[in-house]
């Protein structure tokens, strides 16, 4: 190519391929689905047809025309094709960033027929909200309502209409179920042959990731959405200089650290320099080398790549480079070519700043895999009200530890971990320091296991306060029932409401002042020895300091005498973990208190 036709090339915007992610809960078919579409379109098309990138699989817009029929003609389209992130999931997507956001122009949230949502669908859903991401959802697994008989790879209406009348109900059944879970999470949602606006309402496709009924739909409704709404987007400068994103930091034999980005605009060159987001400044380096995998290649087993001069958006390359030790997964990755490299530096700086976490005083400490999973995971804990003291990309490392051992709350010393490894050093000093690690690859099971440990240890400590703390009762001296007039005075009583424990102190009211009675030096029940007594329960109590007949008589009223301070946690902290008769006694003890003084026990 001559200079005269680079430059040329470099003032001519070209259409990129859309970028589709695909996420949904576990073991609902993502990757299925995924390998269902290329295997299609390895068949579909001519050798060499579909494009294996790094993390990543370039399907033409000729293949989708074959795999889809009728329902994708290639002359209605600009676009190229369509690219699919070859990782399925919530942590690829969270990790594809550009400027605005994800990388992603598109998504699949694949839904299982029969499961419906789950709690890893509800969360795909926030994050593609709050990413603004448009989506349509693949409703997957037609094929195993009980009677489907399977059409491969057929649109999906033509072979619903060949089901019997009570297969069809059935589908439809779980199909609005889903309509009506998306409506639930805020979503106006239908079948996808139903709807008018794909910008204001979600397209359900029902699919089969196993027989390949409804992926000519699936396919069809992907280009028809990204050309119709996204055409402006795909616009880019092809012959510009690259912009991607880092997807994951690799050693790589013969090359050394290596980073597998996504490109996204503009072009990547054998001898550009590099300008990359790392874990303390940006990195500053020169390609050594552009790999890629050889044609039709498995990416996530291939160790085989063939070296390219060049690469251009959208697409999947390995890059060889120095100093790539720091490196983040999902942090942007600039080609200098012939701009000042401080403002390439600065354009780094900037995007990375936009992915800053907020940090507070005090919090937990977060560690994530990736820039994105970090973001994800910030603002999880924001909609937690779970505060962050701080939050970085990489394992788990001992300096963790030392900053979560300086929290004065004890639930906050903490480290919550996504899809990281934990240091051997760091979790031995986790251990002396009484540091909890929480390790997941799962934000919301993160987050679930944090909330359950806080739980326990508040009840444990409430428990603990409840075991140490006056316990209200209000009890009563049954008639005929006295046993020993003094020394200890033992007399028969009935609790009307509360708790009566040994060593608690017994006092009467006259008026609206308190006299101490004495103590319970001695409870027994049926003539065995007990600590305790409840409501409705008859016992009899020794009560060390009264004599019957002067100082306490048959059928008096007597109560638990409560401290001030015990009072004011039982009714402030405590009100909601206490029974509802001691509760009773509790709220009739304070009343007649504060006939005296309204502000006792506040």
């Amino acid at each position: 190519m001559s200079d005269t036709d680079t430059e040329t090339d470099a003032h001519t915007p070209s259409l990129r391929t859309p970028i589709v992610a695909v996420l949904g809960h576990v073991d609902h078919g993502k990757t299925s689905l995924l390998d269902k579409v290329r295997g299609s379109a390895v068949i579909e098309g001519e050798a060499g047809a579909i494009t294996q990138h790094i993390g990543a699989t370039a399907v033409p817009l000729e293949v989708i025309s074959e795999i889809a029929g009728d329902l994708v003609e290639p002359d209605d389209f600009d676009l190229p094709g369509l690219l699919f992130i070859d990782t399925p999931g919530h942590h690829s997507f969270t990790t594809l960033r550009s400027r605005g956001g994800a990388l992603a122009d598109i998504a699949i949230l694949v839904v299982d027929v029969n499961d419906g949502f789950q709690p890893q669908t509800r969360e795909a859903l926030e994050i593609l909200q709050r990413s603004e991401t448009p989506f349509i959802v693949a409703a997957n697994k037609v094929d195993t309502v009980p009677g489907w008989n399977a059409n491969e790879d057929t649109p999906i209406q033509s072979t619903y209409d060949q089901q019997s009348e009570r297969v069809q109900g059935a589908v439809d059944t779980a199909l609005y179920e889903i309509i009506g879970q998306l409506s639930e999470a805020g979503f106006s949602a239908d079948l996808y042959w139903r709807v008018q606006n794909f910008q204001r309402n979600v397209g359900v496709v029902p699919v089969s990731a196993m027989t390949g009924e409804g992926v000519p739909d699936l396919l069809a409704v992907m280009m028809g959405l990204s050309q119709r709404y996204m055409k402006a987007e795909m616009e880019i400068d092809v012959a510009g200089p690259g912009v991607g994103t880092v997807l994951e930091v690799k050693e790589e034999k013969g090359f050394g650290t290596t980073i597998d980005t996504v490109l996204y605009d503009g072009t990547i060159r054998a001898d550009d320099r590099l300008v990359v987001g790392g874990t303390n400044d940006p990195i500053v380096t020169d390609v050594r080398a552009l790999l890629q995998p050889r044609p039709l290649a498995e990416i996530r087993t291939e160790s085989r790549f063939e070296r390219v001069d060049e690469v251009s958006a959208a697409s999947g390359i390995k890059i060889a480079a120095p100093d790539l030790g720091d490196a983040m997964a999902g942090a942007p990755v600039r080609v200098v070519r012939d701009r000042p490299v401080e403002d390439v530096i600065a354009e780094v700086r900037a995007e990375l700043a936009d992915i800053a976490v907020d940090t507070a005083d005090e919090g937990v400490v977060v560690k994530a895999d990736t820039l994105g999973s970090l973001e994800a995971m910030a603002d999880a804990l924001a909609d937690a009200e779970v505060p962050i003291v701080r939050a970085e990309v990489g394992d788990v490392a001992p300096r963790d530890v030392s900053v979560a051992s300086t929290a004065d709350d004890a639930n906050e010393r903490v480290i919550l971990g996504f899809n990281v490894d934990v240091l051997d050093d760091a979790e031995r000093r986790a251990e002396i320091d009484d540091v909890r690690l929480f390790t997941d690859d799962v934000i919301y099971q993160l987050i679930e296991g944090y909330e359950r440990f806080v739980e326990e240890r508040e009840r444990a400590q409430q428990d603990t306060v409840l075991e140490s703390i006056t316990r209200p009762a209000r009890f009563r001296i049954l008639p005929d029932h006295v046993f020993r007039q003094n020394d200890p005075a033992v007399v028969g009583v009935e609790v009307g409401s509360g708790t009566i424990r040994t060593n608690a102190v017994v006092a009467a009211f006259e008026g609206n002042e308190t006299d101490r009675v004495g103590q319970i030096k001695g409870i027994q029940e049926q003539g065995e020895d007990v600590e305790e007594a409840r409501a409705g329960e008859r016992v009899s109590v020794a009560i060390d300091g009264p004599t019957v007949g002067r100082d306490i008589e048959e059928d008096d009223e007597l109560w638990i005498e409560l401290p001030e301070k015990h009072a004011k946690i039982l009714e402030q902290e405590l009100a909601d973990e206490i029974p509802a008769d001691e509760l009773e006694a509790l709220n009739m003890y304070l009343e007649r208190r504060r006939k005296r003084d309204p502000f006792w026990g506040k």
